[in-house]
């Protein structure tokens, strides 16, 4: 009852039980970060497919997939949708699974027995709801005992399917078409979460457009960003509420406005 703040980072599942904890005991404010479906936007007007491809992996990849900003959701113009498939998954050379302890490895294991069986769960969700699988989709590295799953890429994906709505936490992306700008932003705008994005594309008064009206609370243009310490961090919707990680706005949240009146005279 003494505690008059409590901040939390973890899934969105449990940072609904803080909000239980809060009014259950003295109403204390709660800051949540909490989990995200992050799109990445990649508009008719792209730069360089090569740098697309190379951020698009890594927002997707990096730490297995299990971050909460990943950048998973991969909203694609039709123009480019086949050749961009075809360069992520020739890309996906440039990421090999295998012991984490080796330098050379950059997919690990997932980090336990249910979350692989989660992710596994997700893959095969994708398969039943008509999403076309178009590499991986399978553990690998089985003899070695370890929970590792292949980067998996989900071609045509609908908007509704569980793949493209929730948080998968693994290395699993799905491509989900759209043929105008207007489309593309209310795909992105489709999810319960609001923690990231990233746009692609050569015309600067489209990205500042469209960086404007994505719902998230960070965006990067032509590159996947996380931002820095210096730099506000923190979603939108599910994602998490009640102040920003990082920048002077951190400090924000841990403080109180009084109001203080003298009568003079």
């Amino acid at each position: 009852m003494d505690v008059d703040k409590v901040t939390f980072t973890g899934s969105t599942e449990v940072g609904r039980l803080f909000l239980q904890y809060s009014a259950e005991s003295n109403l204390k404010e709660v800051t949540l970060e909490c989990g995200g479906k992050s799109p990445a936007l990649v508009l008719a007007s792209t730069p360089d497919l090569d740098l697309v491809t190379e951020q698009v992996l890594f927002g997707a990849l990096m730490n297995m997939g299990e971050n909460c900003s990943c950048g998973s959701r991969l909203i694609v113009h039709r123009s480019v949708q086949d050749e961009l498939v075809e360069r992520l998954t020739t890309g996906l050379v440039a990421w090999p699974v295998g012991d984490p302890m080796d330098p050379a490895t950059r997919i690990g294991p997932m980090i336990d027995r249910p979350q692989l069986d989660k992710v596994m769960g997700y893959i095969e969700r994708g398969r039943a709801e008509g999403a076309r699988v178009v590499t991986g989709g399978s553990r690998t590295r089985e003899d070695s005992g370890g929970y590792f799953v292949a980067p998996t890429i989900f071609d045509d994906v609908a908007n509704s399917m569980k793949i493209a709505r929730e948080e998968i936490f693994g290395p699993v992306i799905s491509i989900v078409p759209f043929d105008d700008e207007d489309e593309a932003i209310a795909l992105a705008n489709q999810t319960n979460y609001g923690l990231a994005a990233s746009v692609y594309t050569t015309n600067l008064d489209r990205a500042i457009r469209v960086a404007r009206a994505v719902r998230a609370g960070t965006v990067g243009v032509n590159a996947y960003s996380e931002g820095d310490i210096t730099t506000p961090f923190g979603g939108y919707k599910e994602s998490g509420f009640g102040g920003r990680d990082k920048g002077l706005e951190a400090f924000e949240q841990y403080t109180e406005k009084k109001t203080i009146w003298f009568a003079l005279g």
